[in-house]
């Protein structure tokens, strides 16, 4: 009867309790894990917003690489995670949507397993193509293609880019060969190098290398023209609107943390994302700041899954 006692009563007071831990929240650092390695976007707007976050909390936040399985892997082990604010999640859609949509048998559920806390931002991913390839425009390049079925070879460092690469050749009737890559970082090299002639890349490499003329950009993958290469057109502008895969990226703890804990992350990583220095070192490499409120962050992986699946099903993309 005394241990039923204590349990009603332990039950009554939690509820009560809730506000306290989240008046003390964080007392200890905070593990904000990344699912891919050094290089890329992913990883330098971890760090930026990890670091704001600690300014904004006045806590520590320790960035904690664990890459693989197109982020799955740090993915499931936040999903593992005690829920109480201290193991925070960068997840982009390669871990929320790719690696669960491109799979029989997912490692987790993006939609149950975790607890959406803001969006933070959204890539910019370039068509890029190597100079000696004979087009200034994605027309010229369609053009080429066409006349040269099966000759070209094109990269791909992620799914994301993978599934995009996949509706350009549906929408156009181009055939390349298909060279996968353990990310982006090697892939760009043998672009450079000219062995393959085509890719979607997002990270910051890629830009500086454009700028350099040692690569051309001919599109971007994104609704609007980025300010860190303001004369490259979009996909819609280029006349190929078919293209319609984006990219995002918010912040997510494992399923159930006290809504307290959500909202004082939530709101902590808002104004971070509308800071002026972060927007601006955000745009240095082609990622554009964003921001929403959990409900608002659960619907855009909801809507992405989604479109996802559908897209893997019409482009009949065998699953893993």
């Amino acid at each position: 009867m005394r241990r039923l006692l204590a349990v009603a009563l332990l039950v009554i007071a939690l509820p009560a309790a809730l506000p306290v831990l989240a008046q003390s929240y964080p007392s200890k650092p905070i593990r904000f894990i990344v699912g891919f390695p050094p290089g890329g976007s992913a990883d330098p707007t971890a760090r930026l917003i990890g670091a704001a976050l600690a300014e904004q909390l006045n806590q520590s936040v320790v960035i904690e690489n664990r890459p693989g399985g197109d982020s799955a892997i740090g993915a499931e082990y936040v999903a593992r995670q005690a829920p109480d604010g201290y193991t925070i999640f960068f997840g982009s859609n390669s871990a929320m949507t790719a690696a669960v949509s491109l799979r029989k048998t997912p490692l987790y559920d993006p939609l149950k397993d975790f607890t959406p806390i803001a969006l933070v931002g959204r890539a910019t991913f370039f068509f890029h193509v190597h100079p000696d390839v004979p087009a200034k425009s994605l027309q010229e390049f369609i053009s080429y293609a066409r006349a040269n079925q099966g000759k070209l070879n094109y990269g791909t460092g992620n799914p994301l880019s993978i599934l995009a690469m996949a509706q350009f050749m549906n929408a156009t009737g181009v055939q390349m060969v298909h060279v996968p890559y353990k990310g982006e970082g090697p892939l760009t090299p043998d672009l450079i190098a000219g062995r393959v002639q085509a890719t979607i890349l997002s990270n910051p490499a890629g830009i500086q290398l454009a700028k350099d003329g040692r690569l051309r950009v001919l599109g971007v993958l994104a609704d609007r023209r980025s300010a860190v290469l303001p004369d490259v057109p979009t996909f819609v502008e280029a006349g190929v609107p078919q293209v319609t895969i984006r990219q995002w990226a918010g912040v997510y703890g494992p399923a159930k943390m006290p809504r307290e804990i959500v909202e004082r992350l939530s709101k902590a990583l808002n104004a971070v994302v509308k800071r002026q220095d972060v927007i601006e070192r955000m745009q240095s490499y082609g990622y554009v700041a964003d921001s929403s409120t959990p409900q608002q962050l659960l619907e855009i992986n909801r809507d992405d899954l989604a479109l996802w699946r559908k897209l893997i099903a019409e482009a009949g993309i065998a699953l893993d």
